[in-house]
Order: C-alpha cells, then sequence, then structure tokens
C-alpha cells in the first residue's frame, strides 16, 4: 500500500440510474413508516446538527477541521431505517447488500491489507467462488466449516460465501492449542476445517483430541494437494442461481462465534442471518457510515467484534475496512493516516495501551472522526479523547450471544449506552438484584426479582421474545443445556423469560448505564474471555499440583482482571514444568498472571472452593505471608513477587 492522503472517493451522481437492490418495502410507509414518523416529531433534536471532523487539516491547529455531525436522534433514525426493512424480505442476506455496492461502486475498496486489497466486485467475485466451492465439497444446508485464519480480506470472502448457500462457519480463536482448540472444534461438528499454512503446527496440538477428522483445506499451502487455493481457481465468480442458493433465509444460521460465558469450557453462540443484517445495519446507522468512510479494524476477526460488527458496519454504508492483522500501540496512529482512516474499531484495552503509549507525530494529524468500540472506562476517556483529537466516541455494549444492546450515542464519559422511551420496546433491557458472591438472583414475597433502583447495582438482563411483543431473540448455543443456562424465568412476570448477561450494572439519574464487573468466575484479560473453570483444571493437571483455585483480581490502572491461581503444591512441584504444562493446554493470554503457593484451599460443606476472601487479599506480598510469584510475559516464566515488584507493578514500569 502506498503512504499519503488519498484523494477522497465520492459516490457517482449516476449511481442512481445503475441497477441495484430494490428492498420491497418502502421505509416511509406503512408501519414502519408510522414508527419513523413518530420518532422524527418526537425526538427533540431531530434536524439539529454540531461539529464533526470532515479530514480537511486546520492551517492553524494542524488538526481536523469540523463540518455538521448528526445529532443523537439522528443517529438512531438512520440506524432504524437500515433494520427497519430486514424482515420485509427473508430471503435477502447481508451478501445481496454487498453485491449492490459492487454494481454501483465495483472498483472502490471494500477490503484492505498489507497482502490483499479486494474491491466491491472483487469481494462479491471471491464471496462466490467460496460458495460454490462449499457447493462441490458437498456441504450441505446447516453443514459447518471451522475458519482458522489470521485477519485478512479472504476470512471475510470466506464466511460469507460459505454461508451464502447455507453452510454455516465456525470463527475459531487462533491462539487455542491442545485441549481447547479440538473442544471448539468438536463442538462445532465439522466436517471441513480452512487452515491457514502458518498456524498448521498449532493445529497439529489438538489432533490427539479430536472426534473425528475432519477434511483439512490449507490456505496458503502453494499448491499442495489440499490447497484450497487451487480449488477456488477453477470457481466460476459470477452471480450464483437460486438453486445454487438453496433457499437460505435469514432465520438461518451462518455462524458459530465462541464466548466463555460464566463458566466452563468456550460455548458455541448460534449467529443467524438476521443478526448479521442487524448488527450490520445498527452500526452503520449509529456511526453516520457513508462510502468515504475508512474504518481500522485491528481486532481479532474470530471475534463478533472484530470479525462481524467492524467489517460489516462498513460494507452496509458502501464503505472501506483495513485489516490491519494485529494490535501495535507503536504502529496505530501512523497506520491510521497511511491508510487515511475516518473511523476506528476500539477495546478499552486498546485506549489504555494508546494512551501509555510514547508521542507520535502521527497522533493528531489523523482525519479521524470517530471511534467505536466498548470497554473505554471512564478514569481514561476524556484524557484520550483530548489527547488523540477524537471528535466522537461511540461506546456501545453488547454480548455476542445478547438480545439487547446498549449504545452511547451522546458520549458521555464513562456510560456504556442508555435507551431512548421510544425505543424501549426494542431494547427490553433490566437490572436486577443479585448475591454477588454467589451470583444468584435475589427474589422477594411474590418469588419475582427485585428491580434495582437508580444507582443500585445489579445484573443486567434483557426480555426474550420478538420485537413486536417486546422483547429480544435470543439464539442460544449448540449445547441446549448451556442455552437453558442463560435464561431467568419469572422474573418481572409470571411466565416471563429473560437473558442473563452475567454482567453487574447500575442506572444513573440520567439513564445512563454504567458497567460495574463481571458476575461469577469469567474475567477478561487482554481482550479475552478467561473462564477461570479451564484454567484451574489445566493448573490442577500439572503434576505436582495437589490443589488449585483459580480466579480474576484488579490491578490499578489496568482494564479487566488478571489471572491468579492459589494452588497447593508436592515435593516434585516445579515451575518450569507448569510453565511447559499450560503452553500446551491454553493461550497464553490464559495463564495465571499471578501464583499464589498455600498451604490448604478453604471449601465450603459441599466442596465448593472458596475464592471471595482470596480475590479480596489480592497479590499484595506485603499483606500475605504465602509465597508469591508473577508471570514474565516474554518469557512465560514465574519469577518471585517481592514489595519491589510489587510496587512497579502498580507503577507500570513492570507491564504485564
Amino acid at each position: 500500500m502506498r503512504s499519503g492522503r488519498r484523494p477522497r472517493d465520492r459516490c457517482d451522481p449516476a449511481d442512481s440510474a445503475r441497477p441495484h437492490l430494490t428492498l420491497p418495502i418502502n421505509p416511509w410507509s406503512g408501519w414502519h413508516g408510522y414508527r419513523l414518523f413518530r420518532i422524527k416529531k418526537l425526538i427533540p433534536g431531530i434536524n439539529k446538527s454540531s461539529g464533526m471532523n470532515t479530514g480537511v487539516l486546520d492551517p492553524s491547529t494542524n488538526r481536523p477541521q469540523s463540518r455538521g455531525k448528526p445529532s443523537a436522534a439522528k443517529s438512531w433514525l438512520k440506524a432504524i431505517e437500515l433494520t427497519s426493512r430486514i424482515e420485509a424480505d427473508p430471503t435477502i442476506l447481508f451478501t445481496d447488500l454487498v453485491e449492490d455496492w459492487s454494481r454501483r461502486e465495483p472498483d472502490r475498496p471494500a477490503l484492505i491489507s498489507e497482502i490483499q486489497t479486494l474491491s466491491y466486485r472483487a469481494l462479491v467475485n471471491r464471496i462466490n467462488r467460496y460458495a460454490r466451492w462449499a457447493l462441490s465439497v458437498g456441504i450441505e444446508a446447516g453443514d459447518t466449516v471451522c475458519l482458522l485464519m489470521q485477519s485478512q480480506p479472504d476470512y471475510i470472502a470466506a464466511w460469507l460465501g460459505i454461508t451464502k448457500v447455507g453452510g454455516v462457519v465456525a470463527l475459531i480463536n487462533t491462539k487455542l492449542v491442545g485441549p481447547s482448540l479440538s473442544h471448539c472444534i468438536n463442538i462445532a461438528d465439522a466436517d471441513h476445517v480452512i487452515l491457514a499454512e502458518d498456524i498448521s503446527e498449532l493445529f497439529e496440538t489438538a489432533l490427539p483430541h479430536l472426534k473425528r477428522a475432519p477434511k483439512i483445506w490449507i490456505h496458503g499451502g502453494h499448491g499442495s494437494a489440499a490447497d484450497i487455493e487451487a480449488t477456488l481457481g477453477a470457481m466460476e465468480g459470477g452471480p450464483l442461481s437460486p438453486a445454487e442458493r438453496r433457499g437460505t433465509t435469514i432465520n438461518d444460521r451462518a455462524l458459530l462465534i465462541y464466548t466463555s460465558g460464566t463458566t466452563g469450557l468456550p460455548k458455541a453462540a448460534s449467529i443467524s442471518h438476521r443478526r448479521i443484517l442487524n448488527w450490520g445495519g445498527w452500526f452503520a446507522g449509529l456511526t453516520g457510515a457513508s462510502p468515504d468512510d475508512r474504518l481500522y479494524d485491528c481486532l481479532p476477526v474470530y471475534h463478533s467484534v472484530g470479525g462481524i460488527v467492524a467489517p460489516c458496519s462498513m460494507l452496509r454504508a458502501g464503505a472501506s475496512v483495513v485489516l490491519a492483522g494485529k494490535f501495535s500501540a507503536g504502529d496505530f496512529w501512523q497506520e491510521l493516516v497511511r491508510f487515511d482512516c475516518t473511523l476506528f474499531q476500539y477495546i478499552g484495552e486498546l485506549c489504555r495501551y494508546l494512551l501509555k503509549a510514547p508521542p507520535s507525530e502521527y497522533e493528531t494529524i489523523h482525519r479521524l472522526r470517530l471511534a467505536c468500540g466498548n470497554g473505554l472506562r471512564g478514569d481514561i476517556w476524556e484524557a484520550f479523547q483530548t489527547r488523540f483529537a477524537i471528535p466522537q466516541i461511540l461506546e456501545f455494549y453488547a454480548a455476542t450471544e445478547g438480545n439487547f444492546s446498549l449504545y452511547n450515542v451522546e458520549g458521555k464519559p464513562g456510560a456504556i449506552g442508555r435507551i431512548p422511551p421510544l425505543l424501549a420496546h426494542r431494547f427490553p433491557a433490566a437490572i436486577v438484584r443479585v448475591d454477588q458472591e454467589a451470583g444468584t438472583p435475589l427474589r422477594g414475597a411474590d418469588g419475582l426479582c427485585i428491580p434495582c433502583a437508580r444507582g443500585e447495582v445489579g445484573e443486567a438482563i434483557g426480555r426474550i421474545g420478538n420485537a413486536d411483543d417486546g422483547g429480544g431473540r435470543f439464539e442460544g448455543y449448540t449445547d441446549q443445556a448451556e442455552t437453558e443456562k442463560k435464561i431467568l424465568r419469572n422474573v418481572l412476570a409470571p411466565g416471563d423469560a429473560w437473558f442473563r448477561t452475567g454482567d453487574l450494572m447500575k442506572l444513573d439519574e440520567a439513564g445512563f448505564f454504567h458497567f460495574v464487573d463481571r458476575v461469577g468466575d469469567t474475567f477478561r484479560w487482554k481482550g479475552e474471555n478467561v473462564a477461570t473453570s479451564e484454567v484451574n483444571e489445566a493448573v490442577a493437571d500439572c503434576p505436582g499440583v495437589a490443589d488449585a483455585t483459580t480466579y480474576g483480581v484488579e490491578i490499578p490502572g489496568a482494564d479487566g482482571r488478571a489471572g491468579m491461581a492459589a494452588i497447593v503444591i508436592g515435593d516434585e512441584f516445579d515451575f518450569a514444568r507448569l510453565q511447559d504444562h499450560l503452553s500446551h493446554r491454553l493461550p497464553a493470554y490464559a495463564h495465571p498472571v499471578f501464583i499464589r503457593i498455600c498451604t490448604a484451599l478453604d471449601t465450603t460443606e459441599t466442596f465448593k472452593q472458596k475464592k471471595h476472601q482470596l480475590v479480596r487479599e489480592g497479590f499484595d506480598p506485603r499483606l500475605l505471608q504465602d509465597p508469591l510469584f508473577s508471570r514474565d510475559p516474554k518469557s512465560g516464566a514465574y519469577r518471585a513477587l517481592d514489595a519491589d515488584a510489587y510496587t512497579r507493578i502498580l507503577d507500570g514500569s513492570i507491564r504485564l
């Protein structure tokens, strides 16, 4: 890719004369039109605007000038317009919207990376080749293909193509090894795996644990017998016939995305075509995306935000997505300027890393107009926005398998969103009291859950049902028993059902939601969800470990919680053996950051481990008599944690 600035891409006025997708419903007619009309009439400020970055530098400040930015109400209206027509024709999938842009703007860049750039025309051609590959190898409607590839345009093309003809694609974390990796493949029940050549050695660690032997297709195999590139090259890239599409609709499952949830190994969340359309439409509308935009995406593509929300929001609007591969604090701002991006997708940890990084000459000469993401905490929000001259921040809250979302369109620092009263039927959320240590809901004398007052911390839940009935769809997991665990019944009325987020929140006086913590035993570290049960099983299986319990501890100034294991050891225990053992069982981000050597672990009368006291005690060697150790993030070795090392961790001179 060349450096420097590109000419501003503009839509050709003649686009309206070109053939394009016509949806069979006028958004301003009937019930949809009435709702939009009411919103325009009743939400104050619907026709107002405020300043937004244009991308043109002001010579006096060397920062982007501003232009009118849509009000919060206009952003909501745009999102509703883009999603209100989804149910009108169930056979229109997200790929049809991409095809529409390929007819209108065939040469506009759609997906950009260092190794490959696909225009909208080339992307559709690639999608259709993957679709016909799926048909040629006998993938039936509902059959699953596992996808293990690094971030690149072909990753997006692959899952869009396979799902276009009714296949299901399981997006697998490329950092997994051994039993964790095999578990994800096993529960997908896949007959085919598309595997990047550069991670094939990691895949081999899972082979002894697979329940079946799927066909392996190597991406980047350079002419090997299993090279999928050779097969794709023989496929036709033109439009698919109705027979080839096999009647796939928005109701069908498209993807499996893995989430740790609150306990156990990863669960495969079911993602329908409807959900993909909704994600793309909501975020295209709320970000105000247009064909002039370029979004910088350095998040993992096997996660819902980096792999679905970020690319689909831009493709929905005819914009471009830069797939960066991985995040680098040192290269971030230079990359944004080099690729001439107007938006970027973040997670909270990314923002904190950028703030801690040395100043960059590029950090304020970008033409960004908006940063969109989740997890930006209030303690760094304003410093982050001011230092990097970001005109607007769109913070949101959502769970991959969840049935409601929250959006902070107003940009209130520290809040994760609010629900406009007129849209409450689209976002059926509530906060109820829970026993925070046990993780169970508290109920009143009538047997129903107890709603929290403003400012009171409780678990956020979302009502399950159809939107027209005041609920949100919960599509669940591949495992019905796991699906049932996430449903809370008889909540605010007898017989109702709500989705449990596992997140503690509170509502302020202005109606904004604020994230507080996780319920139960899952914590977030390095941008990944970590299930303590999986980590604990791996630690306890290590020779020399007699007993173990794992939990998350807070590190001041860091996002999420770091994993800590309290262990009881025998004479044969050795830290080098533990390090080697964990490297074959867990991804690096799931290795315990701290180890505490105990003489015994306290349990309940039912032999459940008591963690609450351990969590409160943390990892301060000045307060604990037990030997403590911390993990060196570079070598993976565990070293004694003394008062000096503890102080250096707190002041940031030791980065974990």
